[in-house]
């Protein structure tokens, strides 16, 4: 197997579970050291925590840092574990919350908590990861937004206002951060296996109605989303940079 990111060391946020988890694991499986930085170290879907997984069945180096994306420090941790471990390469903003809502019902603490953690911590663990990045001259970030960027669902108004808000933090940190050879981009799932989905609360009819609509006939699986990550991470995307890669299955565009 190639070896993508051999000699690179990168930060996945949210690395606990689901598509952090598949994301630090691929990245690990491709030559890479990972830094697992989540709010806990368990898997929201049960298992060996990843960076003991990734510890137990490949030879790279691996650590957890207990990380609120929302406390500064706590992202200026992690970026200190990286650079334990070599120069900070890649840093992956994917830490996210969802929640289904009644617009007339959302409170201002509410709307905080979920733009807190999805764009705050997207914001500032993005300034940290280049601030260390544009020392050693170059870098790739990489934004998990959602195809809830893309197109509005009036039952969940908040989340899409802030994933909409994440791709266009990626346009604009690679018009800013372009010069200084550090490239930005987006990735945007539609629905994905994970613990995420499960929140939705769908129902199995629904959830047969979505996976139909979907062209390729079945939803995500999150290593669907960690080979995106891991090209846009890699010298294969060295030309891509303000980008939203959409890994949909077809959905959002064929509607």
């Amino acid at each position: 197997m190639r070896e993508l990111l051999a000699n690179s060391v990168a930060v996945v946020t949210g690395g606990a579970s689901g598509i952090g988890r598949a994301i630090a694991r691929t990245f690990a499986d491709h030559g890479g050291d990972v830094v697992v930085a989540d709010v806990r170290e368990q898997p929201r879907e049960g298992g060996t925590p990843t960076h003991e997984l990734i510890a137990d069945e490949t030879d790279r180096q691996t650590a957890f840092v207990e990380c609120d994306v929302t406390d500064t420090d706590d992202l200026d941790a992690a970026v200190e574990m990286a650079e334990e471990l070599g120069n900070l390469d890649v840093w992956v903003n994917n830490a996210g919350i969802f929640r289904n809502e009644e617009f007339f019902e959302v409170t201002p603490d509410e709307y905080d908590r979920l733009m807190n953690v999805n764009v705050k911590g997207a914001y500032f663990g993005a300034q940290s990861a280049a601030a260390e990045m544009i020392a050693h001259g170059e870098g790739s970030i990489v934004n998990v937004s959602s195809v809830a960027g893309l197109v509005g669902n009036g039952g969940y108004v908040t989340y899409c206002v802030s994933k909409g808000a994440l791709r266009l933090l990626t346009y604009a940190l690679a018009h800013r951060l372009g010069p200084e050879g550090i490239r930005v981009n987006a990735i945007h799932p539609g629905g994905v296996e994970t613990a995420m989905l499960d929140d939705a609360e769908m129902g199995e009819q629904g959830r047969e109605a979505f996976e139909q609509s979907i062209p390729s006939r079945r939803l995500g699986e999150p290593n669907d989303i960690a080979d995106a990550a891991l090209f846009l991470a890699s010298d294969l995307s060295s030309y891509v940079n303000g980008e939203s890669l959409v890994v949909d299955g077809g959905y959002t565009y064929t509607r």
